[in-house]
């Protein structure tokens, strides 16, 4: 699931959450802000090796004054038993980042202010592909006393790395740690169908009968670091109240200002459990219609492990839709159709995609499919083809040869789904999926 804007450092209204209490430690309002990420001045110093901090293979400790560049002046402090480092005005300060266990982590800076200073974390920061990835959305410091900021979720693969952390204003960094989540979860089971038959049969498929959630389909991803896309919500972990079973059909349901949030959801994937390649994969589904609400059903290429994996992963679009675009009478909307690769995404602008209307997207269900061949992949709602890209043979336009994992979520907020603003009227969302199929030719 991707949105339209690479700049858009998002909405000063997120809670900072500890993942292993919940428990709200601060809360902050502010307005949306654009971070420039031009260097203005370029310090460096000697890197010193022995503040960073190995506790585990599990846990990381990068303290602030091993900083090797920074983009404004700099100090290095020391109070009591505390070293820091203090900068008086916008910029960066730029850090080396051993990771040696592939995983969903917590990312926590350990910073103090004397007012609200906004801090943001940047991976990769020496990528070839001229990409900016923001692992933690915004992150506020408004205390002028030490205090740990965290993100829940950021992916990170077993790699060393350059990172920057970057703040709009005065700041003190003590600090920058990772604490691992959940390992990276390796698919065990992979399906490649037959796209050379007369009759498309189904060979992988939930109904979302039954009272829970086929755990040996479906597991969670989990967190708030902004998913890429700056948004609002906390996915949880196998939370009732955010997805479960009714009547025969998967709810998924955003919930406002719940465990300390601004908004909760669920995100359900099948990495980690089953992969697909080639054939079509169908989703029935109903999908809300107030503003800010941003549902999905799509796929992800099982070689992602964190963000430097996309676009070559691969993504494949089935159902997009965003709340905005819907009538809130007649649930007339919008659904999207897209793919994306090295040659195609939107943070260069030449995304392959298109858009079909569709009547009552919230109160009735409607067919969502991909038809997915080593020559085409092509998309349908309700049985009409909207959507056709091909296999060019261009380079890097075809990562569709690798498989994929299905994902269904709904998002708030966010570059995309947020981008004309939030109903705030509006305390609960729900998308309703009757199933997803997977048929092969036969």
């Amino acid at each position: 699931m991707v949105q339209p804007t690479d700049e858009l450092v998002g909405r000063c209204d997120q809670p900072i959450i500890n993942y292993k209490t919940m428990k709200l430690t601060s809360i902050f309002k502010g307005t949306m802000l654009v971070l420039g990420l031009a260097a203005v001045v370029s310090c460096k110093q000697e890197v010193k090796k022995e503040a960073v901090q190995e506790n585990s293979e599990n846990n990381i400790v990068i303290e602030a004054e091993n900083f090797f560049e920074s983009s404004t002046e700099v100090k290095t402090e020391t109070v009591g038993d505390r070293t820091f480092v203090s900068a008086d005005s916008e910029g960066w300060i730029a850090l080396e980042v051993p990771v040696k266990v592939a995983g969903r982590y917590i990312t926590s800076l350990v910073a103090a202010s004397e007012g609200e200073t906004v801090l943001w974390v940047e991976d990769y920061i020496d990528n070839t592909d001229d990409r900016t990835y923001n692992i933690t959305s915004t992150m506020l410091s408004n205390s002028s006393e030490f205090q740990t900021i965290s993100k829940d979720g950021t992916p990170m693969n077993a790699t060393d790395r350059k990172m920057k952390i970057h703040f709009n204003g005065p700041v003190k960094i003590d600090q920058l740690t990772f604490d691992l989540m959940k390992t990276h979860d390796v698919t065990a089971n992979f399906m490649t169908q037959s796209t050379a038959g007369k009759e498309w049969k189904v060979v992988w498929s939930d109904e979302f009968e039954g009272n829970e959630i086929d755990s040996s389909k479906w597991t969670y991803d989990v967190g708030d670091w902004g998913w890429g896309n700056y948004e609002l919500q906390y996915y949880t972990d196998n939370r009732k109240e955010n997805a479960r079973i009714e009547d025969g059909a998967l709810v998924i349901e955003a919930r406002k200002n719940d465990m300390g949030s601004p908004w909760t959801s669920a995100r359900l994937t099948t990495r980690g459990k089953t992969a697909f390649t080639y054939g079509r994969i169908e989703i029935m589904a109903k999908v809300p219609k107030e503003k800010g609400n941003w549902a999905a059903g799509w796929t992800l290429g099982d070689a992602y492990v964190d963000e430097l994996s996309w676009p070559y992963c691969g993504e494949l679009d089935i159902m997009e839709s965003v709340g905005y675009e819907m009538d809130d009478e007649t649930e007339k909307g919008v659904a999207h159709a897209s793919v994306h690769c090295e040659a195609y995404y939107f943070k260069i602008g030449n995304q392959k995609t298109y858009v079909v209307d569709v009547e009552k997207m919230e109160s009735e269900f409607h067919s969502y499919m991909i038809e997915w061949t080593p020559e085409y992949i092509k998309a349908f709602v309700d049985g009409n083809e909207y959507f056709h890209y091909d296999n060019s043979g261009e380079p890097g336009s075809w990562p569709f040869d690798q498989p994929q994992n299905i994902i269904l979520n709904l998002a708030m907020g966010g570059g995309w789904g947020g981008a004309q603003g939030m109903n705030e009227e509006v305390t609960s969302q729900k998308m309703i999926v009757d199933y997803v199929r997977v048929y092969e030719l036969q």
